[in-house]
């Protein structure tokens, strides 16, 4: 039985429409090759083994990072390889299951309905079509103290979890310090009940120059951390042009996502990503979320705002409205104080 989702059957009427569409599409909207770069790269290493110039050092990179790029990647950030790897195994072994059977995740694979998705079910053309499949998993579902000497899913992402949760936090209170701010709030309202873990596939592509892997967009929490294998495919906005992000075995990635951005008051940035196919071989990625409690108010951290305040569930929902109604999120623009 097949275990990828069948994108060419369920989207027939946006591959029949190609040929329409290609016409009409201005060239910079379509996947086209880009610059390959590598992200400002810092060693974590220096937070607990420096000296104070050297840990100083180390937060005002990150700072800097999250102010010009949005993104940057992280070694000797504490998460083993050995658990890194562990979570790959299992996760290839996760996406190698019938079809039939991950859409029925509650039943067969131990997670909670609508865990599993795939493709975009809003998509009304191939530009807003994302060609992967993943499970996007409460961690409030995994628990993070699994028994010993467990080998399963389960526990594997709760060992991902635990460490990776710690290394947010820490990241969170850097920014937050360099903003000025010595602050209690991630530890009281992102909690590992709070965040989500997101396995992501890309199958192979036949049409690698005209769909995407996972459509342009920005993330809607405090901060991602990505551990990703090394197919590449992972772009971003950096001067107003896309640029390819070059892969690092020994690395984690760290973006920014929108509740950031506001909390800070457009000081950190949430930038553009997105993922371009592959027309050869799959790509695997995993992604941690830190996110606060839905009931969360978000209020930037100095005056004047650039953003009204609102909770977590507000931004949420306002989002989720948007991709139905235009295709697309919106995201904080939608906020902006003038905007009201």
């Amino acid at each position: 039985m097949d275990s990828d989702p069948p994108f060419r059957e369920a989207y027939k009427t946006l591959f029949d429409g190609r040929t329409i569409e290609k016409k009409i599409t201005p060239k910079n909207e379509r996947v086209v090759m880009v610059e390959e770069c590598e992200l400002p790269l810092i060693d974590l290493s220096r937070l607990d083994h420096g000296d104070e110039g050297e840990r100083e050092g180390c937060k005002l990179e990150i700072a800097r990072a999250s102010q010009e790029w949005g993104f940057f990647q992280v070694v000797n950030h504490g998460i083993s390889c050995e658990i890194l790897e562990k979570m790959r195994f299992m996760q290839e072994r996760v996406f190698k299951q019938p079809f039939d059977m991950k859409t029925k995740e509650d039943k067969y694979l131990n997670f909670s309905a609508g865990t599993y998705r795939w493709g975009t079910p809003t998509a009304t053309c191939l530009r807003q079509l994302s060609w992967s499949e993943a499970f996007h998993i409460p961690l409030l579902d995994i628990s993070t103290s699994p028994p010993a000497g467990s080998d399963s899913l389960s526990s594997t992402i709760g060992q991902f979890a635990t460490t990776v949760s710690s290394l947010a936090q820490k990241l969170a209170e850097i920014l937050a310090e360099k903003l000025g701010h010595k602050s209690t709030f991630f530890q009281e309202h992102c909690l590992p009940s709070t965040c989500y873990l997101r396995m992501n596939r890309y199958p192979p592509c036949p049409m690698p120059s005209e769909v995407f892997g996972l459509m342009p967009h920005t993330d809607s929490d405090f901060l991602t951390i990505l551990h990703q294998d090394q197919v590449g495919g992972l772009q971003l906005v950096k001067d107003g042009k896309w640029i390819s992000v070059k892969p690092n075995p020994e690395a984690l990635i760290i973006n920014i996502g929108d509740l950031f951005q506001a909390w800070s008051n457009d000081v950190y940035k949430s930038v553009q990503h997105r993922v371009v196919t592959n027309s050869l071989v799959e790509r695997f990625s995993t992604a941690y979320f830190f996110c606060p409690s839905y009931d969360t108010v978000i209020l930037s951290c100095h005056e004047p705002s650039v953003y009204r305040k609102f909770s977590f569930r507000e931004y949420r929902q306002q989002v989720q409205e948007d991709v139905q109604k235009l295709g697309s999120k919106i995201g904080l623009p939608r906020f902006l104080v003038q905007s009201q």
